[in-house]
């Protein structure tokens, strides 16, 4: 079932949100990089684009309003375009490797005392997500030493 723009913006946003950016995660995942750019962009690039707008048209004149609107849609798309595909990844299952690698790590939590959702048979990278942020606030820094 295909997802609407705007719902899977609103994933990529809670998935960014999400996602623990911890300095052992990015070896292993690009979502440390994609997170932070994206989180950045959403923040700066509104003002970015309208200050862009009003000096091409201050100083220009209205003959250029097209094109110096047009390039501040294309600065308001870059972190659009980060939260689709942060919002994409955030559903899109797990390769194998890593799923036995997810399930692998929630037995070891298990075992340590953790109580949190049940583990997924088909995980996703928001289980996993869930899963990362789980461990690094609740399971001792001697056993996360362990697996990184």
């Amino acid at each position: 079932m295909q997802k609407s723009l705007i719902s899977q913006m609103q994933q990529g946003y809670s998935y960014a949100k999400l996602w623990p950016a911890r300095r052992e995660l990015a070896p292993l995942f690009v979502e440390n990089r994609v997170t932070s750019a994206t989180l950045f962009a959403v923040k700066v690039m509104p003002a970015v684009a309208i200050t862009s707008l009003v000096i091409q048209l201050q100083y220009l004149g209205t003959d250029y309003a097209a094109p110096a609107l047009a390039f501040a849609l294309l600065i308001l798309s870059l972190p659009a375009q980060g939260l689709l595909w942060l919002g994409k990844r955030a559903s899109s299952p797990l390769p194998p490797s890593m799923a036995s690698w997810y399930k692998e790590l929630y037995s070891k939590m298990v075992a340590k005392g953790y109580e949190g959702a049940p583990a997924k048979a088909k995980p996703r990278y928001l289980e996993l997500a869930h899963l990362l942020k789980d461990m690094f606030e609740k399971m001792d820094k001697a056993f996360r030493q362990e697996l990184f």
